[in-house]
């Protein structure tokens, strides 16, 4: 793959010019999930959490927790009260693929009256992190900026077969958490006293095995097969959006739990958002397609006006197709 040759996308790119033809006739295809490529059955439980555990600090004469148990649970606990002070408001959303204006927030903080001591800014990049370097309109991250730290993960885009992120932030937050380890004769920097050795390795040799136009060539693939999918679902009647900034698209949540667990998505509230990564080709798009708009006639008993349902407060009335946004 001669990876020189690919130019990055011009300032007046039109994501319909993608679309060559309309949505496909129905077909009666066995569709394999978003994540997987044969067919299989999936079962998942609902994505929610059933069990929520308050990080607190122990008491002095707390028997049932060791030493070491006990400073790292003060630790977290005081971690846990600053980082809750310095971040009452957050901005963005995970779900819809926002990207805040970072010079936006910091001039509103500024004209406010908030001296750079007085706010601590977290750029939580952890998807979308790796891809904006290689988006024209994207706003530049940078640590002349007034921003704390900056953390994006390596087994989302860049494809790390383990979880794992890399956080860069300023030495004097460093300094703060780090302390002498005399047996290692070192500096311990991380939070849990180790971290794993293979995820570095991982990143580096990916890094370095697509340079810069590789990752570029697979920004604009995402980012056009995402376009794809917005304006497909659009003109088979459906709710959508994408933010410019984001290749996840925001749809209406399908009221057939069957047919969420067989495409893994996930959902919030009267949404679902399909993130489309290198994986998702436009032919696994097309069964998807396939399948939600074969499967959504039946779902309303063939009503085809209460087929879209109001997600105006979601994703705004403008991507909104019910009857009363239409």
């Amino acid at each position: 793959m001669n990876v020189e040759k690919v130019e990055p996308l011009p300032d007046d790119f039109d994501p319909t010019a993608v679309i060559i033809d309309p949505v496909p006739a129905v077909v009666n295809d066995d569709a394999s999930g978003i994540n997987g490529e044969t067919k299989r059955e999936i079962v998942l439980g609902r994505n929610i959490h059933t069990e929520c555990w308050e990080v607190k600090e122990p008491d002095a004469d707390d028997e049932a927790t060791g030493e070491r148990e006990a400073f790292m649970a003060s630790v977290l606990a005081r971690y846990r009260r600053t980082l809750i002070e310095r971040t009452k408001n957050h901005l963005g959303t995970t779900v819809k693929g926002a990207v805040d204006d970072l010079d936006l927030v910091i001039q509103t903080l500024e004209e406010t009256g908030f001296s750079h001591d007085r706010f601590y800014i977290h750029c939580d990049g952890a998807l979308f992190g790796l891809m904006m370097p290689f988006v024209k309109r994207a706003p530049k991250v940078t640590f002349k900026k007034p921003i704390g730290s900056v953390s994006v993960l390596g087994h989302k885009f860049v494809g790390c077969p383990m979880p794992c992120g890399v956080q860069i932030t300023r030495l004097e937050h460093i300094n703060a958490l780090s302390r002498n380890v005399e047996y290692l004769a070192s500096r311990d920097a991380t939070i849990m006293g180790s971290r794993n050795g293979h995820a570095p390795i991982f990143l580096w040799y990916t890094l370095n095995k697509k340079g810069y136009r590789g990752f570029q060539k697979e920004v604009q693939k995402c980012l056009r097969n995402a376009h794809y999918l917005k304006d497909r679902l659009r003109d088979a009647g459906i709710g959508a959006m994408l933010n410019e900034l984001s290749s996840s698209v925001v749809l209406e949540r399908p009221p057939d739990e069957e047919f969420i667990r067989k495409w893994q998505l996930a959902c919030q509230g009267n949404i679902d958002h399909v993130v489309v990564m290198l994986n998702i080709t436009v032919e696994k798009l097309n069964k998807f397609l396939n399948e939600l708009i074969a499967l959504r006639a039946t779902w309303n008993g063939g009503d085809r006006k209460r087929q879209s349902p109001c997600v105006a407060s979601y994703i705004g009335k403008e991507n909104c197709l019910c009857s009363l946004h239409k």
